[in-house]
């Protein structure tokens, strides 16, 4: 039995290191000044980041269905199932349309709805490539994700408050505000929903905000997964304060092991550059 792991670019994954993870990636698409992008295609980390400096129209869309289903054929021609895995359902339609439209692959495409995005899912992912390896299909490897669909956290410390304004998620008041008062709002993403979680003034108390939260969480709610965690540490545009922060994290964690990543462009987007987060998955 062939089964192939499809991803969209929501997990990190672009199409230049797809084939060295074994995985499929739908590209996923921006409107961007009226104009249609694909991440990982014409629309690189780089040059998304250009744009939103100067201030482009830019706006996240679910790939279109057309695309999607020539994508899937495409792959049925070379394997026998297929394992697709989309952004939580939580964070956009995507996953909700994909799953209508496998009701007429007759069980040859299952999409899993594991409530995760960007570094989270990236864990599913590596999951997922393990599974198919040791011989699973397609429903039972759907059904091992979905089991631990709540076992994974990610805490994001938000730079500038001036894209969550855009996008409506604070006022023009409340960003105001926090502007004069340097806060640097920390988001959680739990079970796939997008949520505030605190509102320390200044970076480095937002930093701690993350590892404080982070240990709780690993003291806690995963304490008896300690030996089948990944942590990560993504970021917005910024590598380098990326890389400080994870040596902060090292010396907080010390026995782990921490991958760093860029944050996906569809959430970037949402909370502009500058953003750091931590993140942790239960691996299976």
């Amino acid at each position: 039995m062939k089964v192939a792991i499809v991803t969209d670019t929501n997990s990190g994954v672009v199409q230049q290191v797809a084939g060295t993870l074994g995985v499929h990636v739908v590209p996923m698409p921006f409107m961007i000044d009226g104009d249609v992008y694909y991440e990982g295609i014409n629309l690189s980390q780089e040059e998304f980041y250009r744009l939103l400096s100067e201030n482009a129209e830019v706006s996240t869309s679910q790939p279109a269905v057309a695309d999607v289903l020539d994508y899937w054929d495409r792959l049925l021609g070379e394997y026998d199932q297929i394992v697709h895995i989309p952004m939580s359902s939580g964070l956009s339609g995507a996953c909700d349309t994909a799953t209508t439209l496998s009701m007429d692959y007759d069980g040859r495409v299952q999409v899993v709805n594991n409530r995760r995005v960007s570094v989270t899912l990236l864990s599913s992912i590596l999951d997922a490539v393990k599974l198919a390896e040791e011989g699973l299909d397609a429903r039972a490897i759907k059904d091992k994700l979905e089991s631990t669909q709540y076992d994974s956290s990610i805490y994001i410390m938000v730079d500038t408050m001036k894209y969550l304004k855009k996008g409506g998620r604070v006022t023009a008041t409340a960003a105001t505000v926090g502007a004069v008062l340097n806060i640097k709002p920390v988001l959680q993403i739990q079970g796939g929903k997008l949520d505030a979680y605190a509102k320390p003034r200044g970076i480095k108390a937002a930093r701690d905000v993350l590892c404080d939260t982070m240990k709780q969480d690993l003291d806690g709610r995963f304490a008896s997964f300690a030996d089948h965690l990944r942590l990560y540490v993504a970021y917005s545009h910024d590598r380098e304060a990326a890389e400080l922060f994870a040596e902060e994290v090292k010396a907080q964690f010390p026995d782990r092991e921490i991958e760093i990543a860029p944050l996906p462009l569809s959430v970037a987007c949402h909370i502009g550059p500058g953003a750091l987060a931590l993140a942790c998955a239960v691996k299976l």
